[in-house]
C-alpha cells in the first residue's frame, strides 16, 4: 500500500481562501495532469469542497497512475485534448484570433492538443474558471499559451509574476505574515512604467485577498535619494507613474519608494533612517527593481527563511492562471490553485459582460 500523504494545516493566507471558495467553488484546471502532486491536490479540492478540478491528460494513463496511488477520482475530471469534442471548436477560434495570424503557423489543431493551450482556451472561454500550470514544464512554455489565448487587461501591456509568501510567525513579515512580491518571474528587467504596472496590479490582488489596502513598497538599495544610480531612478519615476494611476483610478493602496528592505518591513529601521509615512516599516506588497532581485528573495524567504510560498500569480491577464515551480510541493500547489480560483470570484464580479466574449 502507498504511504498516505496529508496535508499541513492553513496558514493565514490560505484558510481565507479556503472559506471563501467554499461558499463560492470553482472550476480549476491543471495543465498538467500526470503528477502525482496534481492528483493528491485535486483530491483535497474535493475534500475540502472548494473547487471542481479538471485535469488535462490521458484519461487511462491518469486513472492508473491514481490507482496505484490509491487516489479516488471521484468528482475530479480528466479531459485528453485530442479526443475532446471541444477540440474543433478550439481550433476554429484560435484561426480567428488576431494572436494566431501573427505566429504564422497552419496547423491550429497541433497547437491546441497542446495541453497549456488548451486549458487557457477553456478558461478564455467560459468553461474553467482558472488555470494551473508549470508543474512539470519550463515557465516560458505556459507563459506563451497564456500570452496567445488570453486578453490582456486594459493599461497593461506586459503579464508579471506574483508570489505570495505566508511567513509562519517570521518578524517583519507583514501586518497579517503575509507578504506579496512581484515581479518574481517574468520582466527581467521592467522600466518604469513597467515597474508602476506592476505595483498597482500587485496591489489589487493584495486588496482582493487580504481585505485591505495594499501597502506597496517600491524596493532598492537606495532610500529617498541616498543613492544615485540609473537603477534608482527608474524606482523613482515608477512611483511617481504609480501614484497618478491610483490617483487617477481612485484606488485605495498606499505606495511610496524608492526605499530598502529593511525601511519597508521594520518600524524601527525607518525610524532610524527618518523616512516616514503610511508604507515605511509597514509594508505588505514589495516591489522589486528588476527579476534578479525579486525571484533571489523570494527564493530565499522560502527555502531558508521558512516561509510557505504560493504563486506566481500572473498579473495583468483578464483571466486567472498561475505558474507553479516544477519543484512546487502539493502545499504550494493547493494554495496556488484556491488563490487562482478566489481570484476567478473577483474576475466574474468584475467582467461579467465580457467573460465570454471572443479573444
Amino acid at each position: 500500500m502507498p504511504k498516505e500523504f496529508s496535508f499541513s494545516e492553513p496558514d493565514p493566507f490560505t484558510q481565507r481562501l479556503f472559506d471563501k471558495l467554499q461558499r463560492h467553488p470553482k472550476r480549476i484546471v491543471f495543465t498538467e495532469g500526470h503528477d502525482l502532486r496534481v492528483l493528491r491536490v485535486a483530491r483535497e479540492m474535493v475534500r475540502r469542497e472548494i473547487a471542481v478540478p479538471i485535469l488535462i491528460g490521458n484519461r487511462g494513463k491518469i486513472q492508473e497512475f491514481a490507482a496505484r496511488e490509491d487516489i479516488s477520482m471521484e468528482f475530479i475530471n480528466v479531459i485528453n485534448p485530442e479526443r475532446s469534442e471541444d477540440l474543433e471548436l478550439f481550433c476554429r477560434r484560435f484561426e480567428k484570433m488576431e494572436r494566431y495570424r501573427q505566429m504564422k503557423v497552419t496547423d491550429a489543431r497541433r497547437i491546441m492538443t497542446n495541453p497549456h493551450y488548451f486549458a487557457a482556451m477553456m478558461v478564455q472561454y467560459g468553461q474553467a474558471d482558472g488555470l494551473i500550470g508549470g508543474n512539470q514544464s519550463f515557465p516560458a512554455a505556459i507563459m506563451r499559451a497564456l500570452l496567445h489565448i488570453m486578453k490582456p487587461l486594459p493599461d497593461c501591456p506586459r503579464i508579471a509574476g506574483c508570489t505570495v509568501l505566508a511567513g509562519l510567525g517570521l518578524p517583519h513579515f507583514g501586518e497579517d505574515n503575509v507578504l506579496f512580491l512581484a515581479d518574481t518571474g517574468v520582466i527581467p528587467e521592467p522600466n518604469s512604467n513597467e515597474l508602476a504596472m506592476i505595483a498597482v496590479e500587485a496591489g489589487k490582488l493584495f486588496r482582493h485577498h487580504q481585505g485591505r489596502p495594499a501597502r506597496v513598497a517600491m524596493l532598492s538599495f537606495s532610500t529617498k535619494g541616498s543613492a544615485h544610480t540609473l537603477g534608482t531612478e527608474t524606482v523613482r519615476a515608477a512611483t511617481a507613474i504609480a501614484k497618478e494611476r491610483i490617483r487617477s483610478q481612485h484606488l485605495e493602496m498606499e505606495i511610496d519608494g524608492e526605499m530598502q528592505v529593511d525601511v519597508a518591513l521594520i518600524p524601527e529601521a525607518a525610524e532610524r533612517k527618518t523616512v516616514r509615512g503610511p508604507v515605511a516599516g509597514k509594508a505588505d506588497v514589495l516591489v522589486f527593481p528588476n527579476l534578479d532581485s525579486g525571484h533571489m528573495a523570494f527564493k530565499l524567504l522560502h527555502h531558508i527563511g521558512g516561509a510557505r510560498s504560493y504563486g506566481q500569480i500572473i498579473l495583468g491577464l483578464a483571466r486567472p492562471a498561475a505558474q507553479v515551480s516544477r519543484a512546487a510541493t502539493e502545499e504550494s500547489i493547493l494554495g496556488t490553485a484556491a488563490a487562482v480560483g478566489v481570484e476567478a470570484v473577483k474576475y466574474h464580479e468584475l467582467y461579467l459582460d465580457d467573460f465570454l466574449s471572443d479573444a
